[in-house]
């Protein structure tokens, strides 16, 4: 008997073909498809739908039929028609999608916000520190090695100001530590008392002369500079302030030998020399008179040298000059300048004045403009040599008096007149100042 068709198909019941006999009831439900297995219909109409000669297993593969797989591998459900619930409590659900897009967007801003904020903390955090310790490193500097005796005896005779906004008095202490010289290294070779006018842009120094004579507490009769050396600093602030009757509110030493690298920072001093300097006793180099922009080596010959007529008279008067010209010399310097100024200052003087006074009196100075210098030297005149065999300088206190309610009241002292202010020394009784002087700079 002829097949029907070339399809296989199930048994007709009614054709009564004995070939092809009827499933039991239960052999028909053992043979119905579990939920992974495809029917026998479905696998024919699969083996239909693929093309002659292939076979595509993954048609019959758990993936086909709902896996886990097959799910991570579909459309999102909003690309289905999914609506997440908006309104109750499923607007919360972590299914609604808009929900979920906004909190993940907000934490990676928040992320990068919190990451910049650390990073610009940091840096300000970074730059505070480095100026800390700048501050900090230069004013230990400026300190300089004294004991806390030393420091505590310097704040009892000094009086410092509450603020810069009146004038005040600080005491200007040279050493001149030269090698093999021990008295010189404790001696205050340069004793300048030195009024500063912050309101008028005014400075006027006054020079005691070294060998100037003076009985020193509980030493006798002294010549000023050996003061240094019975108390250091603080008892040459104290014979300063009761010679010349000024309360004094700071100081500052300098080291002469490391004067020499500060001139070289800020670019050599301009100086106009009085007169030829050969003076081996004071260094190798020879300064022509007249206008000299002095390096530092010329610099310390120029301070230095006492190879003259009077002596210690124009010496005093030449390191008035070199003051002058550094001070100049710093206020012509852009203001970004001053704080390395400063660093390198800090290596040749000890003074009790912090970087902030320093940075604020220089920007006092500048913004005001111009700068008047007044100068001049303590009334003095060489005294007879007594049975001591030991020469001192005399003062004039009458004149000296005098002198300082002009200085006190920001007055000229060569006002005082050539016998008291503008002599160039020389012998006993004449009364000599020795190169009194006035400067007008204006900085830029």
């Amino acid at each position: 008997m002829a097949s029907r068709s070339s399809r296989r198909g199930r048994p007709d019941s009614s054709s009564g073909n004995a070939s092809q006999p009827l499933r039991s009831s239960s052999s028909a439900r053992n043979s119905r498809p579990t939920p992974n297995t495809p029917s026998r219909e479905q696998m024919q109409r699969n083996s239909q739908r693929r093309p002659s000669g292939s076979f595509n297993p993954s048609a019959y593969g758990r993936d086909a039929y709902g896996s886990q797989a097959g799910r991570r591998n579909t459309q999102p459900r909003e690309a289905m028609g999914f609506q997440p619930p908006t309104s109750g409590a499923g607007q919360y659900s972590r299914n609604n999608a808009q929900y979920a897009r906004r909190k993940r967007g907000m934490s990676r801003g928040k992320k990068v916000g919190v990451g910049m904020l650390l990073v610009l903390l940091l840096a300000v955090v970074g730059v505070g520190s480095a100026t800390a310790w700048y501050m900090s490193d230069i004013n230990s500097k400026l300190a300089g090695n004294k004991t806390a005796e030393e420091q505590q005896a310097i704040k009892d005779v000094t009086v410092p100001t509450k603020n810069f906004s009146d004038p005040f008095y600080m005491m200007l202490i040279g050493s001149d530590r030269r090698a093999g010289s021990e008295e010189d290294g404790q001696r205050s070779d340069t004793n300048i008392l030195v009024r500063v006018d912050p309101t008028k842009s005014m400075i006027t120094l006054v020079s005691i002369p070294r060998d100037t004579k003076i009985d020193i507490d509980g030493q006798g009769t002294n010549k000023f500079n050996a003061a240094y050396n019975y108390g250091g600093a603080a008892a040459t602030i104290r014979e300063a302030k009761q010679l010349c009757g000024v309360d004094i509110a700071y100081y500052a030493e300098v080291n002469f030998e490391e004067l020499v690298n500060l001139v070289d920072a800020v670019g050599g001093v301009e100086v106009n020399v009085p007169e030829l300097i050969d003076d081996p006793d004071a260094g190798d180099i020879v300064i022509q008179p007249g206008p000299q922009v002095l390096d530092g080596q010329a610099a310390l010959v120029f301070a230095r040298s006492r190879s003259y007529v009077d002596g210690d008279f124009t010496r005093t008067s030449n390191q008035r000059l070199l003051i002058e010209g550094m001070v100049k010399k710093v206020l012509s310097l852009p203001v970004t300048e001053i704080p390395n100024v400063i660093q390198k200052a800090a290596k040749c003087v000890t003074t009790d004045l912090s970087v902030n006074d320093i940075l604020s009196l220089a920007m006092q100075f500048k913004n005001l403009g111009s700068l008047t210098v007044y100068s001049a030297m303590v009334p003095s005149s060489i005294l007879p040599m007594g049975d001591d065999g030991v020469s001192y300088v005399g003062a004039d206190k009458a004149q000296l008096k005098k002198m300082m309610a002009i200085v006190d009241a920001g007055g000229d002292p060569a006002t005082l007149g050539a016998n008291a202010a503008g002599g160039t020394g020389g012998s006993a009784g004449t009364g000599s100042a020795g190169g009194s002087s006035t400067s007008t700079y204006t900085a830029t």
